[in-house]
């Protein structure tokens, strides 16, 4: 074979149809969109309409929501953690941060942290800085000799109930503490004293 024999097998490339450019072509006139009609024109977008009936987007009921504060974490299993220090990339040697698994290419992103879960096993020793952890995966790093230290704080959901207990509690008691003006001034004001009646 020669350079100039290189070629493209037969309907690697098909070259672009082109329209409006005589009855001849087949594509010609009304290139391909038919008589009149509302789909004939240009900018006309009919994806999901059924002709008047409900569509199925707005059929099918909605469910949940989206919630604007949710965290989303880089996952991390002990298997691959462990493999990353056994070819090298980690050194187990010196603390591990988010910003170091993304450089040993772990992850690309760490987004709102990164969190170490349980799966696979873990034989090195480690101290790790990271955003979360799993209860399998502390333990199992534990275990091993090393330290986990979380970054992100840890939400007490027990803190938290009892937090709003006692500020409903406060509001309910609020009413009840504030005097009325015209009492607080009844209380305030002097009484006579009664002088004994004089024996004539």
């Amino acid at each position: 074979m020669k350079l100039n024999e290189v070629r493209d097998n037969d309907g690697a490339h098909v070259g672009r149809t082109r329209r409006g450019r005589g009855i001849g072509s087949g594509k010609g006139k009304t290139s391909g969109h038919g008589h009149k009609g509302q789909k004939s024109r240009s900018g006309v977008s009919l994806r999901g309409f059924e002709g008047g009936q409900m569509p199925l987007y707005r059929r099918l009921p909605k469910r949940g929501f989206n919630n604007i504060f949710r965290q989303r974490y880089a996952e991390v299993n002990l298997s691959a953690l462990q493999q990353a220090i056994d070819d090298g990339k980690l050194d187990a040697s010196k603390p591990i941060t988010e910003a170091i698994f993304c450089e040993a290419g772990l992850m690309r992103k760490s987004f709102d942290g990164v969190r170490i879960l349980g799966q696979g096993e873990l034989k090195a020793k480690v101290t790790l800085e990271v955003a979360g952890a799993s209860k399998s995966a502390v333990s199992a790093i534990e275990k091993a000799g090393g330290a986990v230290t979380l970054t992100a704080p840890v939400k007490d959901k027990e803190a938290k109930r009892l937090k709003r207990s006692s500020k409903s509690k406060k509001k309910k008691s609020a009413p009840a503490e504030e005097e009325s003006p015209q009492k607080s001034a009844k209380e305030k004001a002097p009484v006579a004293e009664e002088k004994p009646a004089e024996d004539a």
